[in-house]
């Protein structure tokens, strides 16, 4: 859950689409051609930035909008 400057939070929600897509990372990561390492980092929050080539990539690959992937919290 990186954190801007403020300290808003954004979360990512790689761990519920996968689930309801019943998708294991390593499949993902194969379809979209990341390796498990970096698609690791982008799933447990610790990512600083998300190419926009690689968001439509996974989103293409769940059939998700960037919304569903991607949350802002702000504190």
């Amino acid at each position: 859950m990186p954190a801007d400057e403020e300290g808003a939070t954004i979360m990512v929600k790689l761990d519920d689409l996968l689930h309801e897509r019943r998708m294991t990372l390593t499949e993902l990561a194969e379809r979209v051609g990341l390796t498990l390492a970096n698609l690791s980092i982008l799933k447990t929050g610790k990512a600083k930035a998300i190419r926009f080539s690689t968001l439509a990539a996974i989103c293409r690959e769940l059939e998700c909008q960037p919304g569903d992937l991607l949350e802002f919290t702000p504190n």
